[in-house]
This record gives C-alpha cells, structure tokens and sequence, in this order.
C-alpha cells in the first residue's frame, strides 16, 4: 500500500472478528518494529505477541479495551538498557518502544491487519499477570486482528487542525 494512504486511512478499530493474523502478516509487523530505530541502536524494546487463550484472558482481567482481538503485542522495553539523555531527566526507553510500536501499527495497516494502541490498563498488574521479567517497562499493547462487521474509524477521524496551528517555524 501506498504510504501516504496508509498513514490517512489506518484507525484504532475496536472491534475484531476472532479469525487469526496470517502468520506472514504477524512476521512482517514484527519485522517492521525490529527494523525501527533506537538511540545508539540499543534495540531495547522486547516484544510479546500473545495468542493463548489462557494468556489473552489474563490481559482482560487487567484492561477492558482488547475488543476480541485474536492477539495482542505486549511493547516493553529494557530499562537497564536505555541512554540517558544530557540533563539525566530522560532516557531512551519510552521514546524508542514507541518509535517501535508505531513502526509496527503502520505495517499492519499494509499488511491489511486493523490494530487498535492501548495505555489504558496499569502496566505493573498486567506485567505481573503474565509474569514479565522485572527490568522490562510495558509501554502499550496493541490489539491486532480485521475489523469485525461494522467496525471503522470514528466520524471524527479525518478532522484533524490545519498546519498553521500545530507546526510553528522559528
């Protein structure tokens, strides 16, 4: 798909049909996110795709928005591996998995795959429902699976400010 299209076109869907991500699909959204840069390449991020039941439970027990997607991407991030910036007020590891995870909500969206990015949950009780390991930081999930019948964007998703009130040139 053609990038422009992409960005324009990709929305949060909240509702999914329960059929499975393709597994090329799954490889080449994960690639996108591995191929992501990060500060001094230190390719922090860790990555959990979640398609148990067992496991896809758990994350429902701790946030209300998987909205039956068949999987779920867990973005965490290595906090004893991050660079620390001048001023020893922010380091890498939020920055990079986000850079990371909107590489990989991009490539879904050309891939086909509708993808949905959740906070909306507390990332110590769901690290500690599936049991991460304790230097790892949950940034988001992302919900990934197709739309179900009557999913699509909100009416609000093409209204966006014009250039002139969010871009300053200095």
């Amino acid at each position: 798909m053609e990038f422009k299209k992409v960005v324009r076109d990709r929305y949060s869907c909240k509702k999914f049909e329960s059929r499975r991500v393709e597994e090329a699909s799954l490889n080449a959204i994960l690639e996108a996110g591995r191929l992501a840069p990060t500060a001094k390449n230190l390719q922090e991020q860790h990555i959990y795709v979640v398609q148990s039941e067992e496991l896809l439970k758990k994350i429902d027990a701790v946030c209300p928005c998987r909205y039956n997607a068949p999987v779920v991407l867990v973005v965490a991030y290595d906090k004893n591996n991050v660079f620390t910036y001048p001023g020893e007020k922010r380091n890498s590891g939020i920055e990079d998995a986000t850079i990371v995870a909107t590489h990989m909500i991009l490539a879904a969206a050309d891939e086909g795959v509708d993808s949905c990015w959740i906070n909306f949950f507390d990332p110590d009780a769901l690290a500690k429902a599936i049991d991460l390991p304790w230097n790892e930081e949950i940034l988001m999930i992302m919900d990934l699976g197709y739309g179900a019948e009557g999913a699509g964007p909100l009416p609000n998703h093409s209204a966006r400010k014009p250039l002139e009130e969010t871009v300053t040139y200095l």
